[in-house]
């Protein structure tokens, strides 16, 4: 068991809505794309994906914070 009272906490970023491609469904972020196209299929097959899915998140509406002392994550709801 650890002594840390976990006074020095540090917000996480919340997990960003992400894109699956319907082609080779790999799952990226809107920022990721950068030009639009899938880079997965334009790597491999010479290709410009553009058709993607919207990925459901399952954070269930939890903030995670991490200690800067020691590095437990903790979940609020």
């Amino acid at each position: 068991m650890t002594s840390c009272n976990h006074s020095n906490l540090l917000l996480l970023s919340e997990r960003k809505s992400r894109l699956r491609c319907r082609n080779c469904h790999l799952t990226i972020t809107a920022d990721e794309l950068g030009d639009g196209y899938c880079p997965e299929c334009f790597d491999a097959y010479g290709k410009k994906q553009y058709d993607f899915e919207p990925v459901e998140e399952t954070g269930e509406g939890k903030t995670t914070y991490r200690c800067e002392d020691c590095g437990v994550k903790v979940e609020v709801d």
